[in-house]
């Protein structure tokens, strides 16, 4: 499938450089089957009904950016280098983006800021293994003091992280450390807003995603057939698969907040839409002609164009509804991506 085909003119102020205060005000675009309406997040208890379930990432983002010093070679002199670790391989070892790459090479030391340092076990392109000189528990409150919250590149080249980053790039659902990215349409919840939708009838509760910098990727080639997903760990436990099937059983919409939640939620569905136990890697690419088998509701930011997170909206609700649902939503100023607004999709049928 040709990727121009998920391409759309998005002005680059309706990127949100900053999220909107409080969560809940954000606006929200119901994307119906019959047309789309202006909404705000508030609104969302009441397009629920009684037995749906939302299902959320308890993901929680690490700092996981760093910066340091590669010292000099020979006469040279020395590199900074800017890090972003996206997978971590045990044992102190992570998977990081580096810059500048060719900097750099195996066997090379970097020194980050609060004395962490690491060494270059391999690089291949921009992707480099390190090996940190802590470990566990050590290498956290090291990793604590030395990183920073890695913003998405279309933001952090516009703003440096600010200490305001910290508490609004971790949703409310955040529990289980692991991510370098936020499933940012946890963002726009908050306890009233919880509170609200119970109330109404439905419920809440999470699984598990880690969220990997390769979210971010651009998608170089033509056609998505030559698109290599990044594998992201994830996991639903016994129980939690079970009160997921219970829900669908007793006629109750599974309502995925974010896209991360619906990847993993596929990933462990069979071809009836059942649900099981699932504790491994994803690497799942959902493109236009995908069966949805466990989701029947999205709930989920805007994406860029040109993105594979586009492509999974458009999978979900067809293509050309979503293009017109982001021309509208570009026409009254919506605000996209990690700090933008949001959508209510419905599954095209």
């Amino acid at each position: 499938m040709r990727v121009d085909l998920f391409d759309f003119e998005l002005p680059q102020e309706r990127i949100a450089l900053h999220p909107a205060h409080p969560r809940d005000a954000s606006r929200l675009l119901h994307v119906r089957r019959e047309g789309v309406e202006d909404r705000i997040i508030r609104d969302l208890p009441s397009l629920l009904r009684p037995g749906d379930l939302l299902i959320a990432n308890d993901t929680k983002v690490i700092p996981a950016q760093l910066f340091g010093e590669r010292p000099a070679r020979g006469d040279g002199d020395n590199v900074s280098v800017d890090a972003t670790l996206h997978k971590d391989l045990g044992q102190g070892r992570w998977r990081a983006f580096v810059r500048p790459a060719k900097r750099l090479k195996a066997g090379d030391v970097v020194h980050f800021s609060g004395q962490l340092k690491a060494r270059v076990i391999e690089r291949e392109g921009t992707e480099a293994v390190l090996a940190f000189d802590a470990d566990g528990a050590a290498f956290e409150d090291a990793l604590a003091g030395a990183g920073v919250m890695p913003l998405p590149p279309y933001i952090a080249r516009r703003r440096p992280a600010d200490a305001g980053d910290e508490a609004d790039y971790q949703t409310i659902f955040a529990r289980e450390r692991g991510s370098v990215a936020a499933p940012t349409a946890g963002l726009h919840f908050t306890s009233e807003l919880v509170n609200a939708i119970e109330a109404a009838g439905a419920s809440m509760m999470s699984v598990t995603l880690h969220v990997g910098a390769g979210t971010f990727l651009p998608v170089t080639v033509e056609d998505t057939a030559d698109h290599k997903m990044h594998s992201e760990w994830g996991e639903i436990t016994e129980e939690q698969a079970a009160r997921i099937n219970a829900c669908r059983r007793d006629g109750g919409r599974v309502i995925a907040v974010g896209t991360t939640s619906l990847r993993l939620l596929e990933s462990a569905a069979d071809d009836a839409g059942r649900l099981a136990p699932f504790a491994a890697e994803t690497d799942i690419f959902i493109t236009p002609g995908y069966r949805f088998r466990a989701v029947d509701m999205l709930l989920t930011n805007f994406h860029l164009p040109r993105s594979t997170l586009f492509m999974l909206v458009c999978a979900f609700a067809g293509t050309e509804r979503m293009k017109s649902a982001y021309a509208h939503a570009i026409e009254r100023e919506y605000r996209f991506y990690s700090y933008g607004d949001a959508c209510l999709l419905e599954k095209e049928l």
